[in-house]
């Protein structure tokens, strides 16, 4: 049988070449699931989203995300949403950031960021620590009294142990 024969044998009705038992990356398929996503906000290569915190560094990272890519004559304009006391120390950054990205996409990519503020993420609240008094009574104790039960504990499982090794 010819190879041509054996393609048109195996072909599916899409006009594809099944390939089983061929080992793929997970994230493979998620890159392209999420393509869409990507292109929306103006963003044609996700490296720039993937590697924001290697780029501009953790501190800033923390305060700002790049949210649209927006492609003019003379460069791009990035928007970054960023936590709104933080709008204008990244104000005084711009020179700064502008060029450690220019430096990672290739310079002159970027011309301009513009700051939009917004909740970058959603921070929970810290948990609450129950106040002493909600405690089992321990706060009522002295050091002494304290220890004293610490040792009889202590004491009263050192005893439990040797029952039954013996």
């Amino acid at each position: 049988m010819s190879q041509s024969a054996k393609r048109k044998r195996t072909q599916g009705t899409s006009g594809t070449v099944p390939r089983h038992g061929w080992a793929r990356a997970a994230g493979e398929s998620m890159l392209g699931e999420a393509k869409g996503i990507f292109v929306r906000g103006g963003f044609t290569d996700p490296t720039l989203l993937l590697r924001w915190s290697e780029i501009v560094g953790p501190q800033i990272a923390r305060i700002a995300l790049p949210q649209k890519w927006q492609d003019g004559p003379d460069g791009a304009v990035l928007t970054l949403k960023c936590e709104p006391g933080a709008a204008v120390l990244l104000q005084h950054q711009t020179r700064m950031l502008i060029e450690r990205l220019n430096s990672y996409l290739g310079q002159g990519r970027i011309i301009t960021l513009k700051l939009v503020p917004g909740r970058v993420t959603e921070r929970a609240d810290p948990p609450r620590h129950p106040r002493p008094e909600a405690q089992s009574g321990a706060e009522s104790l002295s050091l002494d009294e304290a220890l004293g039960r610490l040792a009889g504990l202590r004491a009263g499982l050192e005893g439990e142990r040797r029952k039954r090794t013996h």
